[in-house]
């Protein structure tokens, strides 16, 4: 690749390279030292480096809809996208992808696809939303995830027919063709990226990197790691192996013997590529001129091991746990570095909009997320009165300090996150001041009627507002 010229006076359009992590806990970075054994040098570096938002948000508790809303920058609610069932891709809605495309760049997307049911071909497919590079797995074809050691047709006839869609071992994709790689996949996701960004190419790049990692299974590691860390093999679960939830109950938090450990070797292994872009970055003479995110699709996935410390919740709930997650940003010829830290309500919805405004992007289409660029300077950002979230069977709002929730905790959607993933994704109506109670640990709803009224109302006017309908 060449570095883009930069006209006397006026800001380079940057690279972008935008990372997304799957399940990633809020607490699990090395350089907030919550815990000793989490090691994630290029987190920290990323952070040491650039921007660091502590109070950024996706716009679910769970992947399908959040990523959905990350491509479109809309509440993915617009479209009746609330949960596994329901979600998809936006329709009619040119994406983050064909958007910088036609500002001039090239576009690559690596890794993990999931925004709801999705087959090769689809609209939902990177080859067919503006990416015209790409190296992926369809996790809609599978169970929500990819397996991080086999993708070939031979897995899937040893698997069998439901353990192969369960244990996401499907082969891969360039374009619309199947690509079969037995090895490790957070690795393969790495190297294919970056030679794509190093392709010699005028054009300024747009890539995309969504790993699998740290979602579970994590025990899927090579074996020369497991040997290195002293960590037993597991085997995955195939069709002749009994009932998939029995199986599936005692290889997830508490049950998996080793369960932390392998779930940070597997975010130690990710942080790995994230440091070899900075690396590659540095190497190439654009480290200053690329635009760097790093977030993750949902809260930390605390029966994967994850630790979402100081949060309470998990993915699947609408505690601060399930939709706070850490939000990365680099950009020196912004002044977005040094190592800065932004507090303020930040929301995945803003990738969209800030990221064509840096690529020189004028006109924009309308969009539920705002321009991050003041405070990502030091600033201030204006236009965002609130946040919200809508499951169905749970919605919060946010607006300044105060969050309200309310939980149909005796539905069956709230059962069954408790009988099978160990979250409790809570019960009632409960409202928090996250300025003095980020773990929401004290409810105010009794004490402070008038603002359950308000952000109640706050909450249905949003609703009405996006067109959004429950039941």
């Amino acid at each position: 690749m060449t570095q883009a010229s930069r006209p006397s006076g006026a800001p380079v359009r940057p690279n972008i390279l935008l990372i997304v992590s799957d399940d990633h806990g809020y607490g699990d970075r090395g350089y907030l030292q919550h815990d000793p054994a989490v090691r994630t040098p290029g987190l920290d570096r990323l952070a040491a480096t650039g921007v660091s938002c502590t109070d950024a948000y996706v716009t679910a508790p769970i992947c399908s809809p959040s990523r959905a809303a990350i491509m479109s920058g809309l509440y993915q609610q617009r479209w009746g996208a609330t949960w596994f069932g329901n979600s998809g891709f936006a329709p009619d809605r040119e994406t983050l992808a064909e958007q910088l495309a036609g500002l001039g760049y090239r576009t690559g997307y690596f890794g993990k696809v999931h925004y709801g049911a999705e087959q090769p071909g689809d609209r939902a497919c990177p080859p067919h939303h503006g990416f015209e590079a790409t190296f992926y797995g369809l996790a809609g074809l599978q169970q929500g995830r990819l397996n991080y050691l086999h993708h070939s047709d031979d897995a899937v006839q040893r698997y069998g027919p439901e353990a192969s869609w369960r244990m996401g071992v499907q082969p891969m994709l360039v374009g619309d063709d199947e690509v079969e790689v037995e090895g490790f996949l957070t690795d393969e996701i790495g190297r294919r990226a970056r030679e794509f960004v190093a392709a010699d190419d005028d054009r300024p790049f747009f890539a995309m990197v969504a790993f699998n990692a740290v979602h579970n299974f994590c025990w899927q590691l090579p074996e020369a790691e497991l040997r290195r860390r002293g960590l037993p093999s597991r085997a995955d679960w195939h069709d002749a192996d009994g009932e998939y939830e029995d199986w599936y109950d005692g290889v997830i938090s508490p049950n998996l013997d080793h369960g932390r450990e392998y779930y940070l070797a597997q975010l130690e292994l990710m942080d790995a590529q994230i440091l070899a872009f900075q690396d590659q970055l540095e190497a190439l003479g654009v480290a200053d001129d690329t635009l760097v995110v790093y977030l993750t699709d949902n809260g930390g996935s605390t029966c994967n091991y994850g630790d979402n410390t100081p949060l309470s919740g998990s993915k699947y709930t609408l505690g601060e746990g399930g939709i706070r997650v850490p939000f990365l940003v680099r950009w020196p010829a912004a002044a977005w570095a040094d190592g800065a830290v932004r507090a303020g309500p930040v929301s995945s919805l803003d990738l969209y909009p800030t990221l064509l405004a840096a690529a020189g992007g004028t006109d924009l289409p309308a969009c539920d997320g705002v321009d991050l660029a003041p405070l990502l300077a030091g600033g201030e950002i204006a236009g965002r009165e609130s946040l919200h979230w809508d499951c169905a069977f749970q919605w919060a709002v946010r607006s300044g300090d105060l969050k309200l929730r309310w939980v149909d905790g005796a539905g069956p959607e709230a059962e069954g996150i408790r009988r099978i993933e160990h979250a409790d994704p809570g019960d009632g109506l409960t409202l928090h001041d996250l300025a003095v109670d980020v773990g929401e640990q004290h409810d105010l709803s009794a004490e402070r009627p008038g603002d359950v009224e308000r952000l109640t109302a706050l909450h249905l006017a949003w609703r009405t507002q996006i067109g959004y309908h429950v039941g």
